[in-house]
């Protein structure tokens, strides 16, 4: 499956990242990523986030760690919905980049990166 990325701000299936430009070293921080923060997603029966995964991956490194993974099950029946946003508590060992992953069920795979440098 083909990773799609494009500007946050003109395109509703990036997920957003919101973190500290910068952390102290060995202490958690929270983590945030939002699917639709500029322009909404629709979350529909027909059309959703089915889940939001966010990776690390080290400066000068190629390998991304998995932090976490939320999937969103409430698409509409008995009106019930769960909205794509997603809050991680992480630490990572140095300065890299996190990276999110959405899957759209009709768009597919969508990515979206920030790098966080600790301090």
């Amino acid at each position: 499956m083909e990773i799609k990325t494009a500007d946050w701000k003109t395109e509703k299936h990036v997920p957003v990242i919101h973190a500290p430009d910068s952390v102290r070293a060995g202490e958690p921080f929270d983590v945030e990523v939002v699917v639709g923060e500029q322009i909404s997603h629709p979350n529909t029966a027909d059309h959703h986030i089915k889940w939001i995964e966010l990776y690390f991956v080290p400066e000068g490194g190629t390998t991304a760690y998995a932090l976490g993974r939320v999937e969103f099950e409430a698409h509409g029946e008995m009106q019930i919905f769960t909205e794509p946003r997603a809050v991680f508590r992480v630490v990572v060992p140095g300065s890299g980049t996190l990276r999110a992953l959405a899957l759209c069920n009709i768009h597919g795979l969508w990515e979206g990166a920030t790098d966080v440098r600790v301090v």
